[in-house]
């Protein structure tokens, strides 16, 4: 008797330590989404914009309209793995305006990524800051916003000098902590101020820029952060939380909708850039560093 209660024990003993291991592994677990093959993304690119662009369709000389290159096309390479040091790196030439999108939607999720920029600019940005964007909570046909490039969305602003700006894709909107603008002034998001509402359906437009510059050097990596849990997301670069928002939303046909939700998206927006380390986790709560941002 005496041994078979050793035996129980032990059984007892491995059976909790394996619950333990396994609760520990599945949580808070960060999943990779960039592998050399960009197995878990799809591409969409749209046209090389010129400086006459207007917002309207491109068209040619006779007048017919000129389609978009369309969902995975990408003849000219705009999107390609490259290895630095070992690791899979996501090259965005910026030719033609464009994305790549994930396969998979995504719900209350801690986003991890580095981003660097590149030497090459093209028409319509030659004279202006290097530009891309991750584009969150994205759902519908590509194509739908002003460059005809992208999905509907909310923007998570990549620009030389303007890391984590905000802006709606589309007929998106959303409320942030910012200050009120006045005259030629833009949004400025402020952790300090009241919640403003941007976008679709509101009397602003959708655009606010971060709190302050947290971009690293030039030629070095930024590390960029979205945190996203039901209707709240922070915009966060290299540890600094530069915008705060809720209330995420679109507006169709007059009528306001959650947009909490979607694929995630990479710009590709006439500027060569780089991505890597490109990781999410799903979220349970909002984490607790966090929540005094929505109080």
């Amino acid at each position: 008797m005496k041994n078979a209660f050793k035996v129980l024990a032990a059984l007892a003993a491995c059976a909790f330590a394996w619950y333990s291991l396994s609760s520990f592994l599945t949580k808070e677990e960060w999943v990779p989404l960039l592998d050399g093959e960009m197995s878990q993304w799809e591409v969409y690119l749209s046209y090389r914009h010129q400086n006459s662009y207007n917002g309207d369709l491109p068209k040619n000389e006779d007048g017919s309209l000129i389609k978009p290159i369309g969902y995975n096309r990408d003849t000219a390479g705009v999107f390609s793995m490259v290895q630095e040091n070992g690791e899979p790196v996501l090259k965005v030439s910026g030719e033609v305006y464009g994305c790549v999108f994930t396969k998979q939607e995504f719900e209350n999720y801690h986003l991890k990524l580095k981003v660097r920029w590149g030497d090459k600019k093209w028409v319509p940005r030659m004279d202006k800051l290097k530009d891309s964007g991750v584009l969150y909570h994205s759902i519908g046909e590509s194509g739908v916003d002003y460059w005809r490039a992208w999905m509907l969305s909310q923007e998570f602003q990549i620009m030389e000098g303007h890391m984590g700006d905000y802006w709606t894709i589309a007929n998106s909107a959303m409320d942030v902590r910012a200050y009120i603008p006045e005259g030629d002034m833009n949004t400025v998001a402020s952790t300090r101020q009241p919640f403003l509402p941007l976008g679709a359906g509101t009397d602003l437009s959708g655009f606010c820029l971060r709190s302050a510059d947290h971009e690293s050097p030039d030629g070095e990596w930024t590390e960029i952060e979205l945190i996203c849990f039901e209707d709240k997301s922070l915009h966060i670069v290299n540890g600094q939380v530069v915008m705060v928002l809720r209330n995420s939303r679109y507006v169709e046909n007059g009528e306001s909708k959650p947009l909490t939700k979607g694929r995630l998206q990479l710009q590709s927006e006439a500027a060569e850039v780089y991505y890597k380390d490109i990781r999410i986790k799903s979220l349970e709560a909002l984490p607790g560093k966090y929540t005094a941002y929505f109080n």
